[in-house]
């Protein structure tokens, strides 16, 4: 059995101050059978979700969980929670025969089980409730023994591994143990009993052990003393016994550690991967026919990129037991296949399914293989910028600057896709039904219409039209390169849907726009010859620069490096050399309106 759906009525960011309607989640997530991993920004509702699923189901460890004010939305006197199971096994299902409802999957018929808990309050006091289970309206209360075979593994963020794995009363290393089917029904006959038995022995004799000559050792020195001081207190008749407490099974595993064999003075990142390898036995125990789901935040506490890469491939591969994890990584989220991610998102989570968002088959292969480290950023952003570059990755931040947006505080991120393939980026944001995503994404992308290019005149064969000029000279057809321009940038804005906007150059290139420029054309001149020095720039700059452009000859990195480099200081000094405030008609504009729409001017 997994956990399908959570659904969530104005609990915590997931609400709404209007009318209280149970048609109306506002929150409805489906979920997978195997790993789920939530991401997005912070205060978008991450741990929001954990915390509902731990409120209703409680945990293995016997965390102390109570329904509190801040639980609520806002003001509003009512929160509540349905959580929905499918997949029951024959095992499975026999333990919530009462509550189970049925439905139909294809030919066949089969369990599901949901639970509701439904929490009001009266002014400041909160009124108590329990959790329910059943098919609609027609809910009844969960036997204790029920909720016991729907407990959950959590594991908090931050983590204290060490103290989780030392022996100690009640140690979560010990509850591990003692549900393992090695150790069950095994309580008063167990091999560790026998064990420990002689430990108690041999503990006894060492405190009142005496050698040849009668004289006691320093075991028996030690306890003496501290009889001498029991006799004073109680009665010359009184002494004291050192003994092991080993009578039954628990108090056994109470005194057991765990470690990684070879490592002296393990680290935090080290403990982490032994705790939730830990975790991961008792999820994995057999005969067990209860609920086998993890909850886990911030999966890569303590844990170097490399290390969460091993820990994210190994529980991918895991069967028969659910996952739901959040994560702020970047290099989590490139591993993980596009699938398994749900986006949290303005109070909303999105998961990535090909049943939800517009990318097709081959857009999620192809994300597979390209969704870096550098570019899962955008999944945490609160806007994205795509470009085709280095350029325009290294420019856009001191364009910002310059109109007064910083792209940093405003948590929008700038993704070099490196090519022109925007549509397997972009359609990550765009959903097949309603509610839609909205983090404002941004296209930047050059319309490709060449200045200077010439086109060959054909025949009505398609073929080459040669001239009277001599041997294979022909004939071309002048280009109205502005028409085709205007038609292309209609063409690619066009492209924009929802909050995904298309932003394409005026003139070719951003080079070519920024050449064009009123506001940067000096500038860019100017670096321009500065980096190509060995190039004749005086008698057709403008020609020399398509040439350049045609033949790929340009250092666009270097140029875009140092131009940022002349915004920036232009900037501190004031706007000496460059007028920010007069780009409405500017060709360098559509930079400008696609950094202001991201980030919400």
């Amino acid at each position: 059995m997994y956990l399908s759906n959570i659904k969530l009525w104005n609990f915590r960011k997931f609400g709404t101050d209007e009318e209280f309607e149970i048609a109306k989640p506002n929150l409805n997530l489906n979920l997978t059978e195997g790993v789920n991993v939530i991401i997005g920004e912070n205060d978008s509702g991450k741990t929001s979700i954990i915390d509902a699923i731990k409120l209703v189901l409680r945990t293995h460890s016997y965390e102390y969980i109570r329904v509190d004010d801040k639980d609520f939305f806002n003001n509003t006197n009512r929160f509540r929670i349905q959580l929905k199971f499918e997949g029951l096994s024959p095992e499975e299902a026999k333990n919530f025969t009462e509550w189970l409802g049925w439905h139909k999957i294809g030919e066949k018929v089969e369990p599901f089980l949901n639970l509701v808990y439904d929490v009001k309050r009266n002014g400041k006091k909160i009124l108590p409730v329990d959790v329910k289970a059943g098919v609609n309206d027609d809910s009844y209360l969960l036997t204790a023994e029920a909720k016991e075979y729907l407990k959950v593994t959590y594991l908090k963020p931050l983590r204290d591994a060490e103290n989780d794995l030392i022996a100690k009363r009640n140690s979560r290393l010990s509850q591990i143990l003692l549900g393992d089917d090695g150790f069950k029904g095994e309580e008063s006959d167990h091999e560790l009993l026998q064990i420990f038995s002689g430990l108690k022995s041999n503990l006894e004799s060492y405190f009142n052990e005496v050698n040849e000559e009668g004289q006691a050792k320093v075991g028996k020195q030690i306890k003496d003393k501290i009889d001498g001081y029991v006799k004073d207190f109680y009665g010359n008749d009184y002494e004291t016994e050192f003994e092991a407490s080993s009578n039954n099974i628990k108090n056994i595993l109470e005194k057991l550690t765990l470690s990684l064999k070879g490592e002296a003075n393990p680290g935090l990142g080290t403990l982490n991967r032994l705790f939730m390898a830990a975790e991961l036995l008792h999820l994995n125990k057999s005969n067990w026919t209860g609920l086998r789901l993890g909850l886990v935040e911030e999966l890569e506490a303590h844990l170097h990129p490399q290390a969460q890469m091993q820990v994210i491939e190994t529980l991918q591969k895991l069967d028969k037991i659910q996952l739901i994890l959040t994560t702020h990584s970047p290099s989590l989220a490139s591993k993980l296949k596009l699938e398994n991610l749900i986006v949290c998102n303005n109070a909303n989570a999105f998961p990535m399914g090909t049943t939800y968002t517009k990318l097709g088959e081959e857009n999620y292969k192809f994300l597979e293989k390209f969704l870096d480290t550098t570019k899962a950023n955008l999944f945490f952003a609160k806007g994205v910028i795509l470009v085709e570059g280095w350029a325009e990755e290294i420019l856009i931040p001191s364009i910002a600057n310059a109109v007064g947006i910083n792209l940093t505080e405003k948590g929008i991120s700038i993704v070099n896709i490196g090519h022109v393939g925007f549509d397997h980026y972009a359609k990550i944001y765009l959903r097949q039904t309603e509610p839609n995503m909205k983090v404002p994404v941004a296209v930047i992308t050059d319309c490709d219409v060449k200045e200077y290019e010439k086109k060959l005149r054909l025949d009505n064969n398609g073929k080459p039209v040669k001239n009277d000029k001599g041997k294979n000279q022909y004939e071309f057809v002048k280009i109205d390169v502005q028409k085709i321009t205007q038609q292309e940038i209609i063409k690619i804005n066009k492209k924009s849907e929802s909050n995904v906007k298309y932003f394409p150059a005026p003139n070719w290139t951003l080079e070519y726009s920024i050449f064009k420029s009123t506001t940067f054309g000096t500038v860019f001149q100017d670096v321009v010859k500065e980096v190509h020095k060995g190039t004749e720039w005086t008698i057709d700059f403008e020609k020399t620069l398509a040439e350049k452009l045609i033949n790929k000859g340009l250092k666009k990195t270097e140029i875009a490096y140092q131009i940022a480099h002349v915004i920036d200081e232009d900037v501190k000094a004031g706007f000496q050399k460059i007028k920010i405030s007069n780009t409405t008609n500017d060709t360098i504009n559509y930079i400008i309106n696609a950094i202001k729409y991201v980030a919400g001017n």
